[in-house]
């Protein structure tokens, strides 16, 4: 039988193609063996070719009209996965069982994937993005019947917060590929693949020398109201830490000279303590009964939210744009002004690769343009007092 391929069978293709004086088949070219077969009547039937235990198989979904071709898609995927597990697709809904919703693969990711494989503050974030996010958007959907549109609608309708869209998408684009591993959509069939993300624009916000002067006195006046909130926003600004690794911070991972971090976004590190530092954590009352450092107002505890007493401080100093994370960018800035390479500040902030570091390499611009000068300046002037006539 005569076959040809076309980009992707959709209902503006399929309606276009005519019958001829033979029946033919036209392949999808993004699902391998997917096709439609045209009748000479000019009959349409979606059909899939795959092999089942090593014999080459032919299948009909059904009629085209009755049925639209990303329904037919979504049975062929069906038909493919259960073919590739050995199952006859003519008897694999006994064999199979009932087809899992979104909503499964969400619940499946969460209880059993995630525990093991990401750190506690992922593991939030993920159980957020998929309770908020795509459980309401995608739940009902079977894992099978999900396609490219579908994810592409979900991500268009989070446009107003890129980020947020983003995240989305690239928690999705995890779970169906578990889910090709566990044997509920095909291999390769990921929906999120292709659909393109929407720009981020990195925020660079830091502190100038008169910003670090507002919130140097805001944080003397509310020392008194909340203690353990200034102590973890002054660590932050000095040690160029990240937020956990301030507020989940304990006694016994406190050094002479250094932080012993032994679990961080990066791994394990030590953060070295300049002599400041040093000071606000001996300044920090110690109870034998709480190992934080960071206490909680309840015995034992420690402080679990920042950002409610951060937005306080922040709205007094007049710096209602500045987050907490911005106070450890303060910290890579100041290191660039100072002269400090970026390997350096890569090693004072934790990073692993110097890409991430590199974000910072256009605040470099004035260190190199002051050693530009002290280098030639130290050339000396009396070379711009030779006359060229007598060299």
């Amino acid at each position: 039988m005569p076959s040809n391929r076309v980009s992707r069978l959709t209902k503006r293709s399929v309606e276009a193609i005519k019958a001829s004086g033979a029946d033919k088949v036209y392949w999808d070219s993004e699902l391998t063996g997917f096709g439609l077969r045209v009748r000479r009547s000019g009959r349409k039937n979606y059909v899939v070719q795959t092999r089942v235990a090593g014999k080459l198989r032919w299948f009909t979904i059904g009629p085209h009209g009755p049925l639209t071709p990303d329904g037919a898609r979504a049975r062929a995927l069906e038909i493919l996965a259960d073919a590739k597990k050995g199952v006859d697709p003519r008897n694999a809904k006994t064999e199979r069982g009932p087809v899992p919703t979104v909503a499964v693969l969400c619940n499946r990711f969460l209880n059993e994937y995630v525990p093991s494989h990401c750190k506690p503050n992922t593991q939030r974030e993920y159980t957020r993005l998929a309770t908020t996010l795509i459980v309401p958007a995608l739940g009902a959907m079977k894992v099978s019947e999900v396609q490219r549109k579908d994810v592409a609608e979900l991500h268009h309708d989070l446009r107003e917060s890129p980020y947020q869209a983003n995240r989305a998408l690239s928690l999705l684009s995890k779970m169906f590929s578990l889910a090709d591993i566990w044997g509920w959509r095909l291999d390769s069939s990921n929906p999120c693949r292709a659909v393109r993300r929407y720009k981020e624009r990195r925020r660079e916000r830091f502190l100038s020398e008169e910003e670090i002067v507002r919130l140097g006195t805001v944080l003397r006046d509310a020392e008194s109201e909340m203690p353990s909130a200034v102590a973890a926003f002054r660590l932050l600004l000095l040690t160029g830490c990240r937020l956990s690794e301030i507020r989940d911070l304990r006694w016994e991972h406190v050094k002479a000279d250094f932080i012993e971090l032994p679990d961080t976004k990066t791994g394990g590190r030590a953060v070295p303590l300049g002599p400041k530092a040093r000071a606000v954590l001996d300044a920090i009352p110690r109870d034998d009964c709480n190992p934080w450092v960071i206490a909680g107002r309840l015995p034992g505890t420690h402080l679990t939210d920042l950002q409610r007493p951060w937005r306080r401080i922040r709205k007094r100093a007049g710096l209602e744009d500045l987050r907490i994370h911005d106070l450890r960018h303060s910290y890579a800035s100041r290191a660039l002004a100072l002269g400090e390479s970026l390997p350096m500040i890569g090693s004072l902030l934790g990073h692993t690769q110097i890409q991430t570091t590199a974000r910072y390499a256009h605040l470099a611009r004035d260190s190199i343009r002051n050693a530009a000068s002290r280098v030639t300046d130290s050339i000396g002037s009396d070379l711009l007092d030779v006359n060229p006539a007598e060299a």
